[in-house]
């Protein structure tokens, strides 16, 4: 299997890694081996202070789930993403269709508190989602 790597385009790498952090259950990406910080790798490498903030990354703290990098990019965000995020936090389709609106609900109120926009809520036939918008209004669904 290859390793998949997520990017974000992002004006703020570092708010945006945080806010992904605590939604996904996942954790800011320690420094690399030999360096106590990311500040004290980054000066060992020569990278210019400004650009300290550019870049940031969070990785899946048991392993199974792809690293998410975030790159600072200056250009805004014109329109509807092309690609989202779905964080499944109903538990699926053989979970009846009430206990999945809870569950859904519990995880919108969860997000909501970190940061996101409930946008629009969809329930076609027995499915049902609430599409949100992160911090920098990028959409994702919480099913």
């Amino acid at each position: 299997m290859r390793k998949l790597q997520i990017v974000f385009d992002s004006g703020d790498p570092e708010t945006l890694a945080s806010f992904y952090a605590e939604a996904l259950h996942y954790k800011l990406q320690d420094p690399p081996t030999g360096y106590d910080s990311w500040e004290q790798a980054l000066k060992a490498w020569g990278v210019p202070e400004e650009e300290w903030g550019s870049a940031s990354a969070i990785i899946d703290p048991e392993g199974s789930g792809p690293r998410i990098y975030f790159q600072r990019m200056d250009t805004p965000k014109l329109g509807k993403n092309r690609l989202h995020l779905d964080l499944n936090a109903s538990g699926g389709m053989q979970v009846p269709l009430q206990k999945r609106k809870e569950q859904v609900f519990a995880e919108v109120e969860r997000i909501t508190k970190l940061g996101a926009t409930k946008q629009r809520e969809l329930e076609e036939r027995d499915e049902y989602c609430v599409v949100m918008l992160d911090p920098e209004g990028n959409e994702f669904c919480i099913q």
